[in-house]
């Protein structure tokens, strides 16, 4: 149950390795897929963490090993948010920047669809903060796939 099949480090090597893979994955899926999940974003999380667990553990099933292996993961989590907190272009690099989608109650459809971003994900969030289209003043797509709308202001 605690003996483990491995040289430790392996499974810290294991636990780096997949952890910097699924974050390259993740940015390049885009922010959508880290922003609102559709039933098909659930499952694709899904079958990804399935998809990289034998990777993970090496076929070990020690309880030392898949300890070994959280804490690995936990560790690089804090060690990229201290990153990104320190360094803006750290930060831009794993968290991203907004996208502007649309301006004076304009949509960039090109923008949007480079972004993967449907119409309609663009109505619902006017819709949000009840803003019809011709009264947007700005439309971003934000780096955690959220879509802000700003408003413009009474003259």
């Amino acid at each position: 149950m605690f003996d483990i099949d491995l040289p430790w480090w392996e499974f810290i090597l294991r636990g780096a390795i997949v952890y910097c893979a699924l974050l390259v994955l993740v940015r390049v899926s885009g922010k959508r897929t880290v922003g609102q999940f559709t039933p098909f974003d659930l499952l694709v999380v899904m079958l990804l963490s399935e998809s990289v667990s034998n990777s993970l553990s090496g076929g070990d099933d020690s309880i030392t090993g898949g300890l070994l292996i959280a804490g690995t993961l936990v560790a690089l989590n804090i060690t990229m948010a201290a990153l990104s907190a320190h360094s803006p272009k750290i930060a831009k690099i794993i968290d991203g920047e907004s996208v502007l989608i649309g301006r004076d109650g304009k949509v960039f459809h090109d923008v949007a669809k480079r972004c993967r971003i449907a119409e309609s994900d663009i109505q619902q969030a006017l819709h949000e903060v009840d803003v019809e289209l011709h009264e947007a003043r700005c439309i971003f797509l934000e780096a955690d796939g959220t879509i802000t709308v700003l408003k413009k202001k009474d003259a």
